[in-house]
């Protein structure tokens, strides 16, 4: 297929929209071995798999997961549990350990993660011997691959371990180690370590594998469940062992030089397939470590290389957490250290599993959502049985409670609006990309479905009005009739049918049946000190400041509120978003600062949520505070950021909301630069990000200004931009240079 491509040359200036070439290298790096698991240690992932290491010179200790290591039994309408029957939780698959035979001090320590690569390293020099460590988790060979060197011969000696996290007994040969079981809800796991070595001998002792006297050694590991994501076939598959013995035989017949090549030609054709540049940092601060950099940061200096860094280490944990075939991120992306962990470690889709997809589509990761995708397909008839018994028998369509498992199980409190959220994922993706097969095959019937769910639902007011009965602005205010966070989803829910039909061309009578209700719903209001309202009764208090801001889900990630289709309503908005921000008022003149938004809202996803608000609002520089609020109080050492405890939607999320500071596709037109901060304005280009109608933009600007874009399509045809505040219509001309992205 030819690429297409709108150009615009503003001026002779124009440039290619990469990377500068003084562009820092996107690496976490430490001068000390990691202590602490969730705020320390480094993460890598294929999807499936992933792995967090610690960097230990004599001893280093591998962690690692399988993202459908679950227990719990296929308890679809049970109660929130973490034991090891009903809900359940994401599990601890178990760990490696190696205890080398290393005296003395070692000297010119690093350990560090290349998040463009997807390639963890660890260094050090020992008596004039350095070591090297290299590791990565291959997605194309499905296996993780961890190569240990040294410059000296017959250096490497030491101890190989396996230990699993659920009492199952590792089995060990002169090449293998094994662990595999079943855990009380029938749920077989396996997992298998191959040693394969240049020089040396081996030896087993006890449940142990001995090395001795080898010049490098390579570890490959894979695991697996007999999860199978299906409810009619009980969620279980076939025996995972075999299947982990297949795939590790067929990368062993590989080199590790092919099983790299394999892994960085798959992996950086993703992670660079967005590249953004806002300004530069000095080299002092660049060659810091990252621990050291990010207290710099928080103490008030400038670092935008460091908000670059976040931007990317986003879609670098998305992309080792969610790949096509596999399971979407969970609460901790894929990475858990515990048989108990924080909220079951589950999908929460009252905003937490929806955070961590905002980005994909957006920032070029459109494959990465699949998985999410799949989920909710997946979920569909256990959410259906648990929606009758709930609602009636007779209720078509289905929704889900808060907290879901990968077993079809809703636990915790019912979020009756959540198939609506879910049907924004599954729009968007068509959105984005303009696949007509998945618009006829997947997304449409999806969400005529839970569109049929509503039409039972709603409730008739005495006026004519629609309201969503009994609802929940989640986690604050009372239950009640037309909560303005349930109204706008079902708004939301309607659009995207009505677009969606309309380009398929079918239904014409259900589409004016779903077109009749979305204008009888009861519409957001404006308060009396012209704040967005909450609720139905004008009860908004100025002075609170709680961390959701579920009524302004209509401004983002909805889009039913912007400041070209609805300004007074972007008005309202703005000012309820600057009183649950800080002790605002209505004064828009009251300064705004980081350090004013304080307790309840300093949450490591409210930031990210703030910021995409902020920025949909026009407001670049509270947007700016919100990265920067984020990056100070919510975010550890190693990048991942706590809510508290630890929970990962924050690092997607900012990668989306950095996104709607540069690109905004949601109001029917393509908007350059619509709110950047001043810190960003001097110089800088973004290259591959995308926007709805299945585009992908390049853009450069200079002194806050736009220099000049691109804009790729799929098919020729006319867009309109808003380009430094002007709305232009450009016609699509052919462009081949370009290959279009593998969606």
């Amino acid at each position: 297929m030819r690429r297409i491509i709108l150009l615009v040359s503003l001026c002779l200036l124009l440039v290619s929209g990469t990377f500068a070439q003084n562009n820092p290298e996107y690496k976490l790096s430490y001068k000390q071995p990691a202590e602490q698991w969730s705020a320390e240690a480094l993460p890598i992932g294929n999807g499936r798999m992933g792995a967090m290491f610690f960097g230990g010179v004599k001893q280093e200790r591998i962690q690692f997961n399988e993202q459908s290591l679950w227990s719990g039994e296929n308890n679809w309408d049970g109660k929130y549990e973490t034991g090891d029957l009903g809900f359940g939780s994401y599990r601890n698959f178990g760990e490696i350990g190696l205890d080398f035979n290393l005296t003395g001090e070692p000297t010119s320590y690093l350990r560090s993660l290349d998040i463009l690569s997807g390639i963890h390293t660890t260094s050090f020099t020992i008596d004039g011997t350095k070591y090297s460590r290299e590791s990565f988790a291959s997605f194309p060979d499905q296996v993780m691959v961890f190569n240990y060197t040294s410059t000296k011969k017959n250096a490497l000696s030491g101890k190989l371990s396996l230990t699993s996290a659920q009492g199952a007994v590792a089995m060990t040969t002169e090449n293998f180690l094994t662990v595999s079981g079943e855990m009380p809800n029938k749920l077989k796991y396996a997992a298998k370590v191959r040693f394969a070595s240049q020089g040396g001998k081996t030896r087993v002792e006890g449940n142990s594998l001995v090395f001795e006297k080898c010049n490098s050694f390579t570890l490959l590991v894979d695991a697996r469940t007999n999860y199978k994501p299906d409810y009619s076939s009980g969620w279980r598959g076939s025996d995972p062992l075999p299947v982990v013995e297949k795939e590790l035989a067929l990368a062993s017949a590989k080199t590790y030089k092919i099983l790299l090549n394999n892994h960085i030609k798959d992996f950086t054709k993703l992670s660079k397939a967005a590249q953004i540049e806002i300004g530069s940092s000095d080299a002092t601060t660049i060659a810091l470590p990252m621990d050291e950099r990010l207290k710099r940061y928080a103490s008030g200096s400038s670092d935008p290389a460091l908000e670059e860094t976040m931007f990317q280490y986003g879609r670098y944990l998305l992309i080792s957490s969610s790949r096509p075939g596999g399971l979407p991120a969970n609460l901790q992306g894929l990475w858990n250290d515990s048989n108990k962990p924080a909220w079951a470690s589950d999908y929460h889709n009252n905003i937490n599993i929806q955070m961590n997809y905002w980005s994909a589509e957006s920032t070029n990761l459109s494959e990465c959502a699949l998985p999410l995708i799949d989920y909710i397909v997946a979920q569909q008839e256990p959410c259906r049985l648990a929606t009758r018994k709930a609602f009636g028998q007779n209720t078509r369509g289905w929704t889900a409670r808060t907290s879901q498992n990968i077993f079809g199980g809703n636990g915790w409190e019912w979020n009756i609006p959540a198939s609506a959220w879910y049907a924004q994922h599954v729009y968007e993706h068509w959105a984005f990309t303009q696949d007509k097969s998945y618009l006829s095959n997947t997304a449409y019937p999806v969400l005529k479905e839970i569109c049929q769910f509503w039409e039972d639902r709603l409730k008739t007011m005495p006026d004519g009005s629609l309201m969503v009965p009994m609802g929940w602005s989640p986690e604050h205010g009372p239950r009640e009739d037309g909560i303005m966070h349930d109204q706008q989803l079902v708004w939301d829910l309607f659009q995207n049918y009505l677009e969606m039909a309309k380009a398929l061309n079918i239904d014409p009578d259900y589409h004016k049946k779903v077109s009749e209700m979305q204008a009888h719903l009861a519409p957001n209001k404006i308060g009396k000190w012209g704040q967005l309202q909450e609720w139905q009764e004008d009860r908004d208090d100025p002075n609170d400041q709680h961390r959701h801001t579920s009524h302004l889900f209509a401004v983002y990630p909805g889009r039913q509120i912007s400041l070209t289709n609805t300004p007074d309503l972007a008005r309202a908005a703005i000012l309820s978003l600057r009183s649950r921000s800080g002790n605002y008022g209505t004064n828009e003149n009251t300064p705004f600062t980081v350090a004013s938004t304080i307790g309840d809202s300093r949450r490591s996803w409210t930031w990210p949520w703030r910021g995409a608000m902020w920025a949909r609002l026009g407001e670049g520089e509270k947007a700016g505070m919100m990265m920067r609020g984020l990056l100070t109080y919510n975010t550890l050492p190693n990048l991942f950021c706590n809510h508290p405890p630890f929970q990962m939607d924050g690092n997607f999320g900012i990668s989306a909301a950095i996104t709607e500071m540069l690109l905004q596709s949601h109001a029917g037109e393509i908007q350059l630069l619509p709110a950047i901060p001043k810190s960003w304005s001097a110089k800088g280009s973004f290259s591959g990000l995308r926007a709805r109608g299945g585009y992908e933009v390049d853009c450069q600007w200079q002194d806050g200004k736009v220099t000049g874009f691109k804009i790729y399509s799929a098919a020729s045809g006319k867009v309109k931009v808003r380009v430094n505040g002007d709305l232009k219509e450009v016609d699509a001309s052919v462009y081949p240079e370009k290959a279009p992205s593998t969606l």
